[in-house]
């Protein structure tokens, strides 16, 4: 598990690089989810190694360039195959003072790892962010002057109209994990 994570480490590094988040489409199983949400009746998912490549790494990080998610700790549970890693989210872009804007708030992915046919491969991912922080940061940036066009040209879209947005509704995987939902890990004597 630690040298899936210190190569999941890297691959990120390699993407904040290349500006390309899509590379790290590779580390997911074929029919992994991949999740968020932005309000209670707004949520992303994307459901399978292709979607997640295209939506959750692609159209949603587009106007995301230069910005950096630190991975800053990590938590893993070996006996359940999750690993926890809390980020912080910067824009690489500075403000007057010389201080990198930064998303304030908690952030972090918790991932269920899986068998895969080379190795352990990611079967589950979900997000959190604070939302608040996230719409403040971004009215900061476009406000200074900074922002660059592919970021205003993002905070410009209605989010219900892009791929793998939906109401809860309409979700095409839970919220929890499929087999956290399902009470796989729960506590002794706890209900699912």
């Amino acid at each position: 598990m630690d040298a899936f994570w210190q190569g999941w480490l890297a691959a990120n590094r390699e993407a904040e690089r290349r500006n390309d988040w899509r590379v790290l489409a590779d580390s997911y199983a074929e029919d992994a989810t991949y999740g968020w949400m932005y309000t209670p009746d707004e949520h992303f998912m994307a459901v399978g190694r292709e979607q997640i490549r295209d939506w959750a790494l692609g159209t949603e990080m587009a106007g995301l360039d230069g910005w950096h998610y630190d991975y800053v700790a990590t938590v893993m549970d070996e006996s359940n195959g999750m690993v926890i890693g809390f980020w912080r989210q910067r824009a690489g872009i500075a403000d007057d003072s010389g201080k990198e804007y930064e998303i304030l708030g908690i952030g972090g992915s918790w991932f269920g790892l899986v068998a895969g046919p080379d190795g352990l491969e990611i079967g589950w991912q979900r997000d959190w962010f604070d939302l608040g922080s996230t719409a403040t940061t971004f009215l900061a940036l476009a406000g200074s002057g900074r922002a660059p066009q592919g970021l205003l040209d993002r905070m410009g879209l209605d989010g219900m109209t892009q791929p793998g947005h939906y109401r809860l509704a309409d979700l095409p995987s839970t919220v929890w994990p499929p087999p956290v939902d399902a009470g796989e890990h729960a506590a002794k004597g706890e209900r699912p």
